[in-house]
């Protein structure tokens, strides 16, 4: 029995020491990793443009005119009549289309509405990939130190193994006893694995985050950071929130394309110059200049959609952000009480593994000298590292709670 629990050891001890040699990631601040994954964020991009767009829509519509100029021209003869007396008339024109009154400022009005949503809507993109940030940071966080309390439990159990297997070779202990340590140390065995492959697959997520390996590290931060906060109130808080912002540029957009649609109560009239040439036998004018213009009469068949899309883009606008101060709302409070009860469960949870490895470490001593069973040893040792994993992990979301707090106030630490 012993030849093969000190095999099993060796094969274990050769199969996860790759993992102790790897080398672990840089350690960065939150700042800098925001700052890496902000730097590699196809949104931000994409908002960017579309930043760019509204101001040149914002400059465009300071032109003089309300398009570009339409330029005409006709050709007429007799020779398809067949009398061929060299009556040739050639005419040409050009147009251009004019702002109706305060239709021009109206639709810089509404680009410039546009550029500033644009602006708070990166700011948005910017607070939304700081949680991604951090909640990928915390997963990864508790997946590594999953791994460690896994690989302490498979090391115990093994010691275990190893004392168990000697005494039934020495006839001191029963073979069910062996089995027993065996299987214990299997499991852990086993726990290692799936904690292993957890901790890769969160240190993938966090790496395609960052573009390149990194591990924040958040325990720089904690509950006396929130107080430092520039807003300290809920309504400061709240009215600080960027999807409020975003929710209320966006109806100022929505007001200023309503106001567009008033300007816009008919076609834009035209202007322009007409130049005929003819070519006529014994005309006594052969040349003439003259203005042309072109104006639209209102049609409520043209008009009515078009202020129903404006008074429905309004509508959309103001309800939404009614939504985001909702919505902020609720989420400031529940931020507020994670980190109340993120607090209590670090300090019971802290005190509570204490208790648990000194538990364990007794019902090990009293295994040795048989006052106790195998069983029960093996059950202590295996709800200390359970009770150990769950402190480990109310101190990362400790943490996580206070820079969620921060971040909610508009800092990224």
């Amino acid at each position: 029995m012993l030849p093969v629990v000190l095999a099993t050891m060796l094969c274990a001890v050769a199969w996860f020491s790759p993992l102790r040699a790897q080398t672990p990631p840089s350690a960065l601040s939150f700042h800098e990793a925001v700052a890496m994954a902000w730097a590699i964020d196809p949104v931000r991009t994409e908002l960017q443009v579309g930043h760019h767009s509204a101001k040149a829509r914002a400059s465009a519509a300071g032109s003089w005119f309300a398009g570009g100029p339409t330029v005409s021209g006709e050709y007429m003869d007799d020779h398809m009549l067949g009398s061929n007396e060299g009556y040739t008339t050639y005419q040409g024109g050009v147009s251009v289309p004019l702002w109706l009154p305060g239709q021009g400022s109206a639709t810089k009005q509404v680009a410039s509405a546009e550029a500033l949503s644009i602006d708070e809507q990166i700011n948005v993109e910017h607070m939304a990939l700081s949680v991604r940030v951090l909640d990928a940071s915390a997963a990864a966080r508790i997946a590594r130190t999953r791994v460690e309390v896994a690989r302490d439990l498979h090391e115990a159990t093994a010691r275990i193994s190893a004392s168990v297997a000697h005494a039934v070779r020495g006839g001191e202990l029963a073979s069910a006893d062996g089995q027993m340590a065996q299987a214990a140390m299997e499991n852990a065995r086993n726990e290692l694995a799936l904690a292993q492959e957890e901790a890769e697959n969160a240190t993938a997520a966090l790496e395609v985050l960052l573009g390149r390996p990194g591990m924040p590290d958040l325990s720089r931060y904690g509950g006396d950071d929130v107080t430092h906060a520039r807003f300290v109130t809920p309504r400061d808080i709240e009215e600080n929130d960027p999807r409020i912002r975003v929710a209320h540029r966006n109806v100022e957009a929505a007001e200023a394309n309503m106001k567009l649609a008033r300007r816009s109560f008919m076609p834009n009239p035209e202007i322009g110059v007409d130049a005929i040439h003819e070519k006529q036998y014994a005309s006594p004018w052969d040349d003439r200049v003259g203005l042309n213009f072109s104006i639209p009469l209102p049609s409520e068949v043209r008009n009515t959609p078009i202020m129903s899309e404006a008074r429905n883009r309004l509508a959309a606008a103001s309800s939404q952000e009614t939504q985001a101060r909702r919505m902020v709302h609720l989420e400031m409070t529940r931020v507020r009480e994670r980190l109340i009860a993120a607090t209590t469960a670090r300090q019971t949870t802290r005190a509570a593994a204490a208790e648990m490895e000194r538990r364990a470490q007794a019902h090990e001593r009293a295994w040795r000298l048989g006052e106790v069973g195998l069983d029960a040893a093996l059950a202590a040792r295996q709800a200390a590292c359970t009770t150990r994993l769950a402190s480990a992990r109310a101190e990362v979301e400790w943490h996580v709670a206070s820079i969620r707090m921060l971040i909610a106030t508009g800092i990224v630490p």
